[in-house]
């Protein structure tokens, strides 16, 4: 059963590999090539914070088209238009036309995103969605690590790697394009809103807020700061691979930790853990490289686990209600952080060099950590026994329809507006 699925979806996961390596290789090539224009870190992280903007607008609005003209259609028009733009990059470098183009094409991912992820998640069920979002999960973290290592084919001036990103785009068009399988409805998501979530659970939601920022600061202006201490693109690509692959080792240990243990205390843990990789980075890392590598391992790495384990701590306080609502209510919370982080980290970055990447994540990580902390000594935490379990959901470039496959949904009765196997007694709703 589960076997016939994967295969059925054999040609989702191609399209989501492909649009993936393409985007990340995108957004690097692009923070390189401003760095190389002369640029400041203000001016780079301005321009590439417009694709978080154009993802969130998309998220919104990218619906209606898909609904009026159909998956196929839509994912084609999309495509076609990230392929544009991508190519038009390299005519005019130009601030201001480089930060409407990643809007566009934030605006297009969004749409392509929402169409494959819709697809994958109709075809989950009970006993196959938490596979498939582990799958998903695995695809997700190798591309985006592919699309990093694919800087080292060529220098960021060259119009050739902006061909390679196109490429990879618009063949992300062709599995989807040819497969028989019939396509499943869109429908508008339907969100908690954020005082509905700091309710159940103020440190899930700024935790998911201090996700978005600490990610998509990093991703941003990452290559910024390795250029700025004499790393060659090479060097670069191979570093930016390393920080998205770690995310994907760190969320397992992380998340069995947070279910064997008070979740609040694991979070403020591995919250200080970054806090501390930050500080080394700040203090040793334009002297040894290695160094470098651990900081932002630890930094970046448990940055990706702030959102599932944040939903985790949403899901907790909920007696009842339906899940999904809440999980696309902090997906927003998260999407506006990242419309937040890149332009923070900029400041600080121009403020005190580029050890202001790690001083800007760093200090998001230590006041997050305070606030977890505070809550912990002021509030009745959930017994160990009533936590929900951990899963590990990518929230970078993710849209609400992948948050059907969430296995925490399962057992919820949106006839009846409870959890069918919801047996614990009412708890705090705003312990976390």
């Amino acid at each position: 059963m589960m076997g016939r699925v994967v295969v059925s979806l054999a040609a989702m996961f191609v399209s989501l590999a492909l649009f993936i390596a393409g985007t990340a290789l995108l957004t690097t090539v692009l923070s390189l090539e401003l760095v190389r224009e002369g640029y400041s870190a203000l001016v780079v992280g301005v321009v590439l914070v417009c694709h978080s903007i154009g993802f969130v607008l998309g998220s919104f609005f990218s619906t209606r088209l898909i609904v009026r003209v159909g998956q196929v259609r839509s994912f084609s028009a999309f495509a076609a238009v990230g392929c544009a733009a991508a190519l038009i990059h390299p005519m005019w470098v130009d601030a201001v036309l480089w930060a409407v183009l990643r809007g566009l094409v934030g605006f297009c991912a969004a749409g392509l995103i929402m169409v494959l992820e819709s697809w994958i998640s109709a075809r989950a069920t009970n006993a196959t969605r938490g596979a498939l979002l582990g799958i998903y999960q695995v695809v997700y973290f190798f591309a985006a690590a592919l699309g990093q290592y694919l800087v080292s084919f060529d220098t960021a001036e060259a119009y050739t790697i902006y061909s390679v990103v196109a490429i990879l785009v618009v063949l992300s068009l062709v599995p989807l394009a040819l497969t028989r399988a019939e396509a499943p409805q869109v429908t508008a998501a339907e969100h908690l809103g954020f005082v509905a979530l700091y309710r159940l659970s103020p440190s899930g939601l700024f935790g998911g807020v201090a996700g978005g920022m600490i990610v998509s600061c990093f991703l941003a202006l990452g290559p910024v700061y390795a250029s700025r201490i004499g790393m060659s693109i090479p060097q670069i690509s191979y570093y930016m691979a390393m920080a998205v692959l770690a995310t994907m080792v760190l969320q397992w240990p992380v998340g069995r930790l947070s279910d064997r243990f008070d979740r609040r205390w694991v979070i403020a843990l591995s919250s200080a853990v970054a806090a501390g990789g930050a500080a080394l980075g700040i203090g040793l890392g334009e002297i040894a490289e290695w160094v470098v590598y651990i900081a932002t391992a630890l930094l970046f790495g448990l940055a990706g686990c702030l959102y599932p384990l944040s939903l985790a701590m949403i899901n907790d306080n909920m007696d009842a209600g339906d899940p999904v609502r809440a999980s696309a209510g902090l997906l927003l919370a998260y999407g506006a952080g990242t419309c937040l982080g890149p332009v923070g980290g900029a400041l600080t970055m121009q403020w005190i060099g580029p050890a202001g990447l790690f001083g800007f994540t760093g200090g998001l990580f230590a006041l997050y950590t305070a606030l977890v902390v505070w809550r912990g000594f002021t509030t009745q935490a959930l017994p160990v026994e009533q936590q929900g379990r951990f899963v590990g959901i990518v929230a970078t470039q993710t849209a609400p329809a992948l948050l059907d496959m969430d296995p925490r949904a399962e057992p919820f009765d949106a006839a009846h507006g409870v959890e069918i196997s919801d047996t614990t007694d009412s708890t705090d709703t705003a312990s976390a």
